[in-house]
């Protein structure tokens, strides 16, 4: 009833809507690969930095960590970035300009904001396709039926064997789109979720950096090390031994 050879005598435009269904379908299924594969890796890296980081006996040794990757890290990157530059040098630009925890706070929260950006890519797309493909499928089918009636009208009768076969080959295009549209929709909600989670995360590690840098003050070492910062590693390795742990 619905072999191939059935849908090749079908008008251009449900072949168009069937085709685009499929289209997006795979599209559908390669950002939920995508999208997993990246959780997956965002959450070990974030996991393997965060042991790191909380185990560091000092400040300056969990700043020049090293083999690191992923959001949390970065946020962490771009924290010791800023002290630096407000510490060591004259900070005498806009971007560095007012308290200096107002500025520590900015910095990491741009960059958790860039982090976000990066993590909501495809969801657009799933969000779309979930909400519009029901629609192209019902396209499809009211086209398909208008279609079979302009036939059935042809051959003078309306017999049940004459319409259920048309009209049923129609119908298909609408359960295609519901059939595409669902794993969209599921996915969405599902990554729309673990962003949520994982800014969440994010905002609490920062604010533990933030602590952490009201007790720790950042200069430079000496001329020969120029550029590199070390930390008061007694009040440091205190205050990051009460932290400890305070994020997953």
């Amino acid at each position: 009833m619905f072999s191939l050879e059935t849908y090749q005598s079908a008008s251009p435009v449900v072949l168009g809507v069937l085709i685009t269904l499929l289209v997006a379908s795979g599209v559908t299924w390669t950002i939920i690969l995508a999208k997993s594969f990246q959780v997956w890796l965002i959450r070990k890296q974030n996991v393997k930095f965060r042991a790191a980081f909380w185990g560091a006996k000092s400040l300056q040794e969990a700043a020049t960590l090293e083999g690191h990757n992923g959001p949390a890290y970065r946020v962490a990157q771009v924290g010791f970035e800023t002290l630096k530059d407000l510490d060591v040098e004259s900070a005498d630009d806009l971007r560095h300009s007012g308290d200096r925890q107002e500025v520590l706070e900015r910095a990491l929260r741009q960059q958790i904001q860039k982090e976000r950006v990066l993590r909501e890519a495809g969801l657009v797309v799933l969000a779309s396709i979930g909400s519009t493909a029901p629609f192209v499928g019902l396209l499809g089918t009211v086209w398909g039926i208008m279609h079979a009636l302009t036939d059935i009208s042809k051959l003078g009768t309306a017999s049940l064997e004459v319409v259920a076969g048309p009209i049923g080959e129609a119908l298909v295009a609408t359960a295609i789109g519901i059939a595409v549209a669902v794993p969209a929709v599921l996915a969405y909600n599902f990554f729309l979720r673990r962003l949520k989670t994982s800014s969440t995360n994010l905002d609490d590690f920062a604010e533990d950096l933030i602590k952490v840098s009201r007790r720790v003050t950042f200069k430079k070492a000496d001329a020969s090390k120029a550029g590199e910062f070390v930390a008061s590693s007694s009040a440091a390795s205190a205050v990051v031994r009460n932290l400890k742990g305070a994020t997953a």
